[in-house]
């Protein structure tokens, strides 16, 4: 008990023992204190540094921590059977993916050959399919050939008469002169192409009375025309210019009688000869009236009803512009339909004015009241009780400013310059034309001017009398361009005009200026139009219409169709059989005769006219799906072997319904050649295409390193900067379709063909 309170009081000895205690029990905390802390400072850096720089050491076999070989790891036994193991499972799966991969390699080649074999026998069903089109066509042109048991057609042989013509038969009056009885068809076989000889009016006496202007158009026109031969021989109609002739100097007619009589050709009695009195001026007097023409035929602008022989003789238009062509450019647009003026009139006529100007009764009176005897003073009297009314705004004038022209008895004399009354009609939608008072004067040169005035400015003629014989009108229509009225009813023209509708007005509008610019215009026109009267009676066909080749631009050609890779695949998309044989021509000119005998009034009241025979028009009449049934299938490629059918069958046919026919395709482009290279090869294959016309509408001519398409048909390059094309480049061909777009016309091409009018579609640009 001492010696502990000693040794926890600090003392010495056995005193001091707690001390000691204490003093290492501290020593012994330190050290370990020190110890942990060197050990857990020194040691990762000394074991950090170790593993840093241990695997530099230059003997690798030293190596601690680095990758170590398979021999070094296979020095086991079972670890040495385990590689072995290892390395032949190893070896096996490298063997099996060399036999998958030459295992696709096959599958991927078999399944070529199988898509080939496809392609092939695809192949082989198209060529199958078009071998049995050839022998289908071939067994019917066999048929055709063996059916028809009429040989083909020639030219009759041409007989020409005697030249006194002895045996002709006389007619038992001149007035009673026909063209069965006047005429000699012996001198014109419809294969003639109609001769014409014109005799040269400086031979004759008579020819110096000739108006200048008249003479020098006539003979330049004489020129110019097909129908004129120098071998009088041979002439079907023998023609001689006897006016307008000038008064001071005019000959006797006794003097011009024996003149025409005396002509080398005229035979007794003149016949197949006609006499042209061309008049250039309303007063153009009638001198031919006591002079006797025998069998020959008269052309003027003024005739008497006794003088008059329907059916043989002419009513020719005045010739205006004589020396001139007409200023188009001064002719008022068709619109607007209504003008100024409801109708305008002016003129004089001193014999019928007596008390009718001096007196007018009300418009209400004159309906009302009794009709006055002469017809031109109630006329005068209607139209002033018009105009005073103020209904419409009307303008009619019955006295002239200036000195009226001259004019035969009972007709209204025209007032004014030419210039001045082409100003008023160009204000007035209805142009009043009074026919003579005299019934016998069936035409006079100043009816057919105001006709011809008229016309020229697009005012609507309204003639009042309807006795009278307008120009050439056996073959034009004049009740689609001009109203014919009786003069009893005057009182109800006004009424009557008020009631046309604005597009009846147009329509006769339009019809007015066909017939003016295409028969009354020029003297070309008026010269042609009376050769194409005669010819239309006597059943002779036009002469065909000249060609004019095209211009063609050199291109080269060479490249496959097909090899564009940016052209769309059609895919099952079937364009129609393939013609196996060359393209070829459309038969052309199959109607040369039949126009002169069912299309008259159609070619003469329509575009483009009489005076040119074309290889075929949209209006060529078309025999019906039925036709082939019934005898009249030469030529027809039947659908489904003649049962018919549609979709496929009508697709897969060659040509349909109807004769068989190929198109061309007109392709108007604008120097965009990259665009045009892929239009053509879409072209490659398409049936019934017979070749292709580029018109190149530019300047600038396409590149010369340009290589075109090789498409199986020709290709035609045409340079045209203002869009046109002539018809002739397109002429061997019946059908066209004028088309620049991708989708060109294909399988439409038979419908097209039962629709003659639908085979001609719009000429657009190619869209770049």
């Amino acid at each position: 008990m001492t010696g502990y309170t000693m040794l926890r009081n600090g003392g010495v000895g056995n005193g001091g023992q707690p001390w000691v205690l204490r003093w290492s029990s501290r020593i012994r905390l330190t050290w370990l204190s020190f110890t942990l802390f060197i050990i857990l400072v020194f040691f990762p850096l000394i074991a950090h540094y170790y593993l840093t720089t241990i695997d530099d050491a230059d003997d690798a076999g030293k190596r601690i921590f680095g990758p170590r070989t398979g021999n070094e790891l296979c020095e086991v036994k079972h670890v040495q059977d385990l590689c072995r193991i290892r390395e032949s499972v190893s070896e096996e799966l490298l063997q099996l993916e060399a036999k998958r991969q030459e295992l696709n390699s096959e599958i991927a080649k078999l399944n070529l050959k199988i898509e080939a074999c496809k392609k092939s026998i695809e192949n082989a069903k198209q060529d199958l399919l078009q071998l049995k089109n050839v022998i289908s066509q071939t067994e019917h042109s066999y048929k055709e050939l063996m059916a028809q048991n009429q040989p083909k057609l020639s030219l009759p042989i041409r007989l020409l008469p005697d030249k006194d013509d002895a045996t002709f038969p006389l007619p038992k009056s001149n007035r009673n002169c026909r063209l069965h009885n006047c005429f000699d068809y012996s001198r014109c076989p419809l294969t003639s192409g109609f001769p014409v000889y014109v005799y040269n009016s400086d031979d004759y006496p008579f020819g110096s009375s000739l108006d200048p202007l008249i003479k020098q158009a006539f003979e330049a026109t004489v020129r110019t025309n097909v129908y004129v031969t120098e071998n009088a021989n041979i002439a079907c109609v023998y023609i001689i210019l006897v006016g307008e002739m000038q008064e001071p100097v005019m000959p006797k007619p006794t003097e011009l009688e024996q003149q025409l009589h005396s002509l080398p050709y005229w035979r007794t009695d003149g016949h197949n000869h006609l006499i042209i009195n061309l008049s250039r001026k309303s007063e153009t007097q009638n001198f031919i009236y006591n002079i006797s023409t025998g069998r020959a035929m008269v052309a003027q602008s003024t005739f008497y009803d006794v003088q008059y022989r329907p059916g043989f003789d002419i009513v020719v238009s005045p010739l205006v512009h004589a020396m001139s062509e007409p200023n188009f450019l001064e002719i008022p647009p068709q619109v607007p339909v209504k003008r100024k003026y409801l109708f305008s009139f002016q003129g004089e006529k001193i014999e019928s004015l007596r008390s009718s100007l001096q007196e007018v009764r009300s418009f209400e009176e004159e309906i009302e009241g009794n009709a006055p005897a002469d017809y031109d003073d109630r006329i005068i009297t209607t139209l002033k009780a018009v105009q005073d009314s103020k209904l419409d705004f009307v303008l009619v004038e019955f006295t002239c400013k200036n000195q009226p022209k001259a004019s035969l008895p009972t007709e209204w004399a025209l007032c004014g310059e030419r210039d001045d009354r082409l100003e008023l009609l160009k204000l007035s939608t209805f142009a009043l034309i009074i026919t003579p008072g005299d019934t016998h004067l069936v035409i006079s040169a100043g009816c057919a001017m105001r006709l011809f005035e008229a016309l020229e400015v697009g005012a609507i003629p309204v003639v009042l009398g309807e006795q009278v014989q307008l120009p050439y009108n056996d073959v034009i229509r004049w009740n689609e361009a001009a109203l014919i009225i009786p003069k009893p009813r005057i009182t109800e023209v006004h009424f009557l005009l008020r009631s046309i509708s604005d597009n009846d007005l147009l329509a006769m509008r339009r019809q007015g200026r066909f017939l003016w610019e295409t028969y009354f215009s020029t003297s070309d026109n008026v010269f042609s139009t009376v050769l194409a009267i005669i010819r239309t009676r006597i059943q002779i066909p036009a002469a065909p219409i000249r060609e004019e080749t095209a211009v063609e631009i050199p291109h080269r050609s060479g490249k496959a169709a097909g090899t564009d890779p940016n052209m769309a695949d059609n895919g099952d998309l079937d364009l129609g059989p393939v013609e196996t044989e060359p393209p070829y021509a459309s038969p052309k000119y199959l109607r040369n005769f039949t126009l002169t005998a069912m299309d008259i009034y159609r070619n003469w009241n329509s575009a483009p006219g009489p005076f040119h025979l074309f290889p075929y028009t949209p209006f060529d009449p078309v025999l019906p799906s039925e036709a082939k049934f019934l005898g009249s299938g030469t030529g027809f490629r039947p659908i489904g072997g003649g049962a018919g059918g549609s979709g496929k069958e009508f697709q897969a046919a060659l040509g349909g319904n109807v004769p068989r026919e190929q198109f061309t395709v007109v392709m108007l482009t604008y120097e965009r050649e990259e665009v045009l290279m892929n239009s053509l090869e879409r072209l490659n294959g398409l049936p019934y295409l017979n070749k292709v016309v580029v018109v190149w509408n530019s300047p600038k001519l396409p590149s010369e390193d340009l290589l075109w398409p090789d498409i199986g048909v020709p290709i035609m390059m045409r340079c045209d900067s203002h869009s046109r094309i002539h018809p002739s480049a397109l002429s061997p061909f019946a059908a066209r379709l004028l088309s620049a777009d991708q989708g060109t016309s294909n399988m439409s091409f038979p419908m097209k063909l039962e629709v003659r009018e639908l085979a001609s579609g719009v000429c657009s640009r190619v869209k770049g």
